[in-house]
């Protein structure tokens, strides 16, 4: 018999590895339970309708039955790729049963067919933490989240690890203070900043973007300014551009960063380059 192979981007792990992520986890549900969040489960299984909705067809794997009666047919259903979407169709097929706001946490597996690459897999574990109400949400629960983000990292058994934040608004509405006409494509061009550098976006935003040399630049300075409370603010401000959707965004920014004063120094961090790629975010963003 020939000896079996590891499959990529599905780990399997030894017992003193699954008995480390189990403390893990642990960690994550006694935090999330001391805060508040209830726990759910969803269906590991959404209709590609929905998951086609907010995601990428190449990252998505449907289920196919192996003796269908009509091998031909298309796939109509897939494995979620993220908790968020599946949690979406959830409050709304049982919001008659919830109370608002309500605040969950959920723990599962999620799977994207993309290429596996180190501490990037294709089966993994998914923690999220949510608050949804019907009216208008306190802005006091994106504090929470940040608050909660710093203690359960610092309670892990790693390294010390900072929490950035941004908003979203920030980024839209300095790029539409600027007249970009497309504010989404270059912020999803921004957000590569990290993965390769400031020379190759500014190449991006002009070439593809259509963005002056000038305007580039601007782009790329807001995605560097990082502060550890809400001086931040300022130096958006020294820009001399003003939108409405801009002012909200740093209002709100200020906001978090200020319920964070009382943590460890450092913990938290305002970074303005921080922007998350997916079109459900719109207001605070953390990494």
């Amino acid at each position: 018999m020939a000896k079996p192979t590891p499959l990529s981007g599905f780990p399997e792990w030894l017992p003193a590895q699954k008995i480390l992520e189990q403390q893990v986890l642990d960690t994550l549900r006694r935090h999330f339970e001391l805060y508040g969040f209830a726990p759910i489960e969803t269906r590991s299984v959404e209709p590609l309708s929905v998951l086609l909705a907010k995601g990428d067809d190449k990252e998505l794997y449907v289920l196919r039955r192996l003796h269908d009666e009509d091998p031909a047919a298309p796939a109509e259903f897939g494995l979620h790729f993220d908790l968020t979407v599946p949690f979406a169709r959830y409050v709304q097929q049982f919001r008659g049963q919830l109370e608002f706001p309500f605040k969950r946490y959920q723990i599962q597996k999620s799977w994207r067919g993309e290429r596996a690459q180190e501490g990037r897999y294709r089966e993994f574990y998914q923690a999220d933490l949510d608050v949804i109400h019907e009216g208008e949400l306190p802005l006091a629960y994106d504090a929470e989240f940040a608050r909660l983000l710093a203690r359960i990292m610092a309670a892990l058994p790693i390294p010390p690890v900072v929490v950035r934040v941004n908003n979203r608004k920030i980024l839209t509405g300095f790029y539409r203070a600027l007249g970009v006409s497309d504010s989404a494509g270059t912020l999803r061009t921004v957000d590569k900043l990290g993965k390769i550098g400031p020379e190759a976006v500014s190449r991006l935003l002009q070439d593809e973007l259509g963005l002056s040399a000038e305007d580039a630049g601007r782009c790329l300075a807001l995605g560097q300014i990082r502060s550890a409370d809400a001086s931040f603010a300022d130096e958006v401000r020294a820009f001399g551009l003003s939108h409405p959707l801009l002012d909200e965004g740093l209002r709100e920014l200020e906001t978090v960063m200020c319920a964070c004063r009382d943590l460890p120094e450092g913990s938290v961090m305002a970074d303005l380059s921080v922007a998350r790629g997916l079109d459900y975010y719109t207001g605070t963003v953390y990494e």
